[in-house]
């Protein structure tokens, strides 16, 4: 067996250039900066998804019409996939922007992409990004 295979090279092409994924979650009314911040860095796409979640901090009762404390907490995903060399300038970029210093500001995930297809130009790899 032929140790230099397609397949083999394929892989070590991928593993050299590799790209990540970072997706945040965020507080909704951090959106907009987040996203001028990550322009500003270079990132050509990102995409969003509203929700809401919660963190494993403790919760603050509200008022409103006596006091209670919400289930859950309005939340924002925005998510890019990036080279490995862009990705600690993406995740600076995140934490400028949102870092407020106190709980609750988020959280950042980064992991790794195996690989990627553009679909319309059936393009391969990192130019697809």
């Amino acid at each position: 067996m032929n140790l230099f295979n397609l397949k083999n090279l394929y892989h070590l092409i991928y593993v050299l250039c590799g790209m990540k994924r970072v997706e945040a979650i965020i507080a909704p009314e951090k959106l907009s900066v987040i996203n001028d911040a990550l322009k500003k860095v270079g990132v050509g796409g990102v995409m969003v998804v509203s929700g809401k979640g919660r963190g494993a901090a403790r919760r603050e009762a509200i008022s409103s019409r006596g006091y209670y404390v919400p289930q859950f907490h309005a939340r924002a995903s925005i998510m890019t996939v990036v080279d490995d060399s862009k990705v600690e300038a993406v995740v600076n970029a995140i934490l400028n922007a949102a870092t407020t210093v106190s709980s609750g500001d988020g959280k950042i995930f980064i992991s790794t992409v195996g690989d990627a297809v553009d679909i319309g130009s059936k393009k391969r790899g990192t130019g697809t990004v």
